[in-house]
């Protein structure tokens, strides 16, 4: 249709993704999601949606990309669980020594805004968290924890890679950031031995 702008909407998910990402939702403006993506307000909304819509749509993107390579990392569980978790913090690790994406991690930073967030905004990054800490409790299981080791060992594996998150933000360097997860990998081969898987 002449006079109509094209763009790819890929490529503007993803800039709207690292502007949500670098700045959190709430000091997000639809000027700044405007500059990052090229488009202007009227073709955000027309395209898009609302700012609400917008970000869901970003955090499902964040969540499928990274959801992957931790896939990939944890398919081993059943076999080695010990290499599948340390593969799952090396997601996390080369994810922070990227230079072309901000620190932290994006669904961290939103859980942490819960209180400030609308609610399906809200519920959404919940539904992430609890995305993640399925795929763990599941390799986990498949590496010999019972169900309730399992599932607290889980909750500590997630616990700490988003904490890997917020200490990048916060200065950590990478000799600090595998120091941390060498305590959990630690812990982990000790516990698979108590179980004698």
């Amino acid at each position: 249709m002449a006079g109509k702008k094209q763009f790819d909407m890929e490529t503007v998910l993803d800039a709207a993704m690292l502007q949500f990402w670098r700045d959190g939702y709430a000091d997000t403006s639809l000027d700044d999601l405007s500059r990052a993506t090229g488009l202007n307000r009227s073709s955000i909304y027309s395209s898009l949606g609302d700012k609400d819509r917008l970000f869901l749509r970003c955090l499902d993107l964040y969540a499928a990309r990274y959801g992957e390579k931790y896939d990939t990392a944890l398919a081993p569980a059943a076999t080695d669980p010990v290499t599948a978790i340390r593969a799952f913090f090396d997601v996390t690790l080369d994810r922070i020594a990227d230079p072309a994406v901000p620190d932290g991690c994006l669904v961290a930073q939103t859980a942490m805004a819960v209180p400030t967030l609308s609610p399906s905004v809200a519920a959404h990054a919940k539904q992430a968290l609890g995305s993640q800490l399925l795929r763990l409790r599941t390799a986990l299981q498949a590496g010999g924890l019972p169900d309730q080791g399992a599932e607290a060992f889980a909750a500590h594996v997630a616990a700490v890679n988003q904490s890997l998150a917020v200490m990048s933000r916060a200065g950590a360097n990478r000799t600090q950031l595998l120091d941390i997860v060498g305590v959990t990998i630690d812990a982990l081969s000790q516990r698979l031995r108590a179980c004698g898987a």
